[in-house]
């Protein structure tokens, strides 16, 4: 059986949603959390951050390395869901991680250091970055999906209701249990789509 694995980065990691179609109906396999960071590792958490108060080719070097960090742990966590996939019988074909309209952003170093009010959203896109790694490091095709544009297309793809799509989520989330908030339900219907389009 295929599956699709959905992914909403947040800072320090993502929700993963790991999910199947069985007999047309969708099942949940896995709801869990990747880190991108260790624990009580500044670097891998917030890279720039840390480097905000140094020289430009310091920063640089410092930026890299977390990085470098945060592309390991993302790999590492995202073959071990695709391992408890396998185990459970099912194949990830794809990944669907949910982005927003910020790919204007080209260097994160220096739009970090000229908005240091945005820093957040730096550290936000480079773990989306490290996630993109670790998904070509397992070899699961990629596919992104803007987030605000998800339920719309969500709609038209499934063929069902804005308020038919919100209450299969809610019962899915039932077969889980906590935590299912909205970053995990946007992970598990960016994987449904992913999965009913590609077949």
């Amino acid at each position: 059986m295929t599956a699709a694995i959905g992914l909403r980065a947040q800072k320090g990691g993502c929700v993963a949603v790991g999910l199947a179609i069985e007999h047309g109906q969708p099942r949940i396999l896995i709801s869990t959390l990747i880190q991108t960071h260790r624990p009580g590792d500044r670097l891998s958490f917030e890279p720039f951050a840390v480097a905000a108060g140094m020289a430009r080719d310091e920063a640089a070097a410092a930026v890299a390395e977390g990085r470098a960090r945060q592309d390991r742990l993302a790999a590492d966590g995202l073959q071990a869901l695709a391992d408890r996939l396998a185990a459970a019988g099912c194949r990830p074909t794809v990944a669907a991680l949910l982005i927003n309209r910020a790919g204007w952003i080209t260097d994160l170093l220096d739009y970090s250091r000229a908005w240091t009010e945005h820093g957040p959203v730096a550290e936000g896109l480079a773990v989306r970055e490290a996630l993109r790694f670790g998904v070509r490091e397992t070899g699961t095709a990629l596919i992104e999906q803007d987030e605000k544009a998800l339920p719309a297309y969500a709609a038209a793809v499934l063929g069902l209701a804005p308020a038919g799509i919100d209450a299969r989520l809610k019962a899915l989330g039932e077969t889980v249990g906590r935590p299912w908030r909205k970053e995990q339900k946007l992970a598990c219907l960016a994987a449904w789509v992913a999965l009913v389009r590609d077949r």
